[in-house]
């Protein structure tokens, strides 16, 4: 596979990440990622030392599934919906057979009554396996500038 065809390939991944979260089909959030994977929420503080203490943490799609099935059905939150924009991805190498690829992102949270803010921005740091016919991420970390994490963090970043 060529640079191009694998940047392509993992931009393509991220925008159907960010649309599926955007456009409330959290359904399909789970289904980005391998069956057995590492998403992490976590502050930059924590990730860079070394502290696996984060804001949310599943090694699963199982884990993931459970993660939307509870959101849907069990927890109570104001409705609220996000805007991601995405920076573009750079490939930072390969590694057990995985592209490993970072991304700025920024989220805005729009509330029911219209209101908006600046929700979280960081980066992604992804290992992205190539095995079957469509790219999915074996691991996910969603690096948080701040330590600072609203408590209504409902959706995934």
């Amino acid at each position: 596979m060529s640079d191009l065809e694998t940047q392509y390939r993992v931009e393509r991944l991220l925008t159907r990440y960010v649309h599926s979260i955007d456009d409330d089909r959290l359904e399909e959030w789970p289904g980005y990622f391998t069956e057995r994977c590492l998403y992490q929420i976590i502050s930059s503080e924590n990730y860079e030392r070394h502290l696996p203490i984060g804001v949310f943490f599943a090694t699963s799609r199982g884990m993931l599934q459970d993660r939307i099935t509870s959101l849907r059905q069990a927890n109570i939150y104001e409705a609220q919906r996000y805007r991601h924009l995405v920076s573009s991805t750079l490939i930072l190498g390969q590694e057990d057979g995985a592209v490993i690829a970072q991304s700025n992102f920024s989220v805005t949270r729009i509330m029911q009554d219209g209101a908006m803010q600046l929700f979280s921005t960081g980066r992604y740091l992804d290992r992205i396996a190539f095995d079957g016919p469509e790219p999915l991420f074996r691991e996910k970390r969603v690096i948080c500038d701040s330590r600072r994490i609203d408590t209504l963090l409902a959706m995934p970043l």
